[in-house]
Order: structure tokens, then C-alpha cells, then sequence
């Protein structure tokens, strides 16, 4: 890793790896760990090495960490998380996910790396991987599989586009101050029921079937 950067002599880097799967981080804790918490641990320490020894990329050299408004636990009904709400996750990812934000923070403070942190709410798009909640109801849906709905699906999340997301990493580079923290997202905040049913009623319009998606 600390080979590539030299080599690349990157003027940015955006971390945006992780394991990010809720379920999967219950059932299977340690590739979060390894992943989220010792991955941007060598990443950081690699950037840090050429930080320091390249004194021509000092002035426009930023290390920008894209985590997730996960680690700040769950939304109510109301209200809104912002970049100066306290910590609280609850589950393996959204802690190994913290964990990684508190050590992108501290080699800020303590090493004086140039980093910027930014917290996105729940991104969908084209390509997304078919785990996460929106292609995993289309894909069951059409291939007349149950959709599965964690708890009773009132859980409410705040939905952004991946590309919208995008935009608002461009903006942060170009215009953040180091070592602050923003918070992206949209202003779309549905419960599961509603996107799973909302997916349901356009199934229903552009494939049509005897029976309605939604009783799947």
C-alpha cells in the first residue's frame, strides 16, 4: 500500500472501502474489523509516511474519509442528524464504522494529517450490490421470491442518490476546511415499508402479473 501511493504520488485520497452490510456484520463481525477498523488504520499510516516525506503535494494534499450516518444510531420520527450529533451505533458496522471515523480524527490531531470526514445517508443507484435493500426487493419481486422486511419495516432512513452523493464529495474536496466533518444527504426520508411498497406499485405498472408484487 505504502509502495502504490509513493508511486501514484496521489494529491488526494478518498477512502471510500468498507464492509458495509448490516446483517452480514451480526453474523460475521471480524471482516468489519479487519476491514473497516485495521484497513483505515494501514491506510492511514501509509498516507501519513507520504505525507511527510513529500513536501512538494504538503499544500494540496487532503485524506478524505467517506463514512455513513450509521454511527450516529437511529432517526426518530423527527428531526435530523448533523455533523455535531453524538456518536451511538448499534450494530457491528455502524461501530466499526465509528471506530474508523475516531482514528481518521485522531491522526488529524495528534500527526497534523490533512483530512476531511464525511457522514452520507443510505445511497441507492444503478449497479448497487444486490444485498442492499432496493435491488434485493426488485430482484425477488420479479423473480417471485418473498421480499424480506427487517422488523416491521418503520424503521425511516434518509435516501440519497449515489450520484447526488458524488456531487457532495466534489463540493467537500473543493470547499471544506480540514479536519471538519460534513454530513450528505437528501431529503427523502421514507420507512422501509414505503420504498418496498413504492417498488411494488411500479412492478406492478411495468410488469404486470395476475397478482399485485406486494403480497410477496
Amino acid at each position: 500500500l505504502k509502495i502504490a501511493i509513493n508511486d501514484v504520488k496521489p494529491d488526494l485520497v478518498m477512502h471510500l472501502a468498507a464492509e458495509s452490510h448490516v446483517d452480514r456484520s451480526i453474523e460475521g463481525p471480524k471482516a468489519f474489523i479487519e476491514s473497516n477498523i485495521i484497513g483505515t488504520f494501514n491506510l492511514l499510516q501509509s498516507c501519513l509516511s507520504y505525507y511527510k516525506s513529500s513536501l512538494d503535494y504538503k499544500n494540496n494534499f487532503r485524506f478524505h474519509h467517506i463514512s455513513t450516518d450509521e454511527v450516529f444510531g437511529s432517526l426518530g420520527n423527527h428531526g435530523k442528524f448533523n455533523d455535531l450529533t453524538r456518536y451511538d451505533p448499534r450494530s457491528p458496522y455502524s461501530a466499526s464504522k465509528a471506530a474508523s471515523d475516531h482514528l481518521v480524527n485522531a491522526w488529524y490531531h495528534t500527526y497534523d494529517l490533512p483530512i476531511l470526514i464525511t457522514n452520507c445517508s443510505n445511497n441507492y443507484g444503478p449497479w448497487q450490490n444486490s444485498e442492499k435493500l432496493i435491488p434485493k426487493i426488485i430482484y425477488n419481486a420479479i423473480n417471485n421470491l418473498n421480499i424480506p422486511i427487517y422488523g416491521n419495516g418503520e424503521n425511516i432512513r434518509n435516501w440519497l442518490f449515489v450520484e447526488d452523493h458524488g456531487d457532495g464529495l466534489i463540493k467537500v474536496l473543493n470547499q471544506g476546511t480540514v479536519g471538519n466533518k460534513y454530513c450528505i444527504g437528501g431529503k427523502e426520508e421514507k420507512t422501509n415499508n414505503e420504498v418496498v411498497y413504492a417498488i411494488c406499485d411500479t412492478l406492478d405498472e411495468l410488469i404486470p402479473k395476475e397478482n399485485s408484487y406486494s403480497n410477496l
